[in-house]
């Protein structure tokens, strides 16, 4: 089964997010500062940053399908289509072998 590229990039930018924050957080001086003093951003930063929020607020996944799949499961009504199954993992290794590396 072929997993959405969208779903790696926000793992991906999460990830990203703690790693800076921790490494951030490591490096920042103690002292206060100086009143007066201002921050620019350039318009990369504030594109990651809005990136970053749209990231935060959209849902991975479908909490509503999640809910109904857990029910069918634990109901017995849950059918797996073993053709589609099939259909997913042959595409899979077709891109698999078709992608340079």
């Amino acid at each position: 089964m072929k997993i959405d590229d969208a779903l790696q990039k926000a793992v991906a930018l999460t990830n990203e997010k703690t790693e800076n924050k921790s490494a951030s957080r490591a490096s920042e001086p103690k002292s206060s500062a100086v009143a007066g003093e201002s921050v620019t951003l350039s318009p990369l930063a504030s594109q990651l940053q809005s990136l970053e929020a749209a990231v935060a607020s959209d849902n991975v996944y479908d909490a509503e399908k999640v809910s109904a799949i857990k029910s069918a499961i634990s109901s017995g009504q849950f059918r797996v289509d073993s053709e589609k199954v099939a259909d997913g993992l042959i595409n899979t290794v077709k891109d698999l072998l078709t992608t340079p590396r």
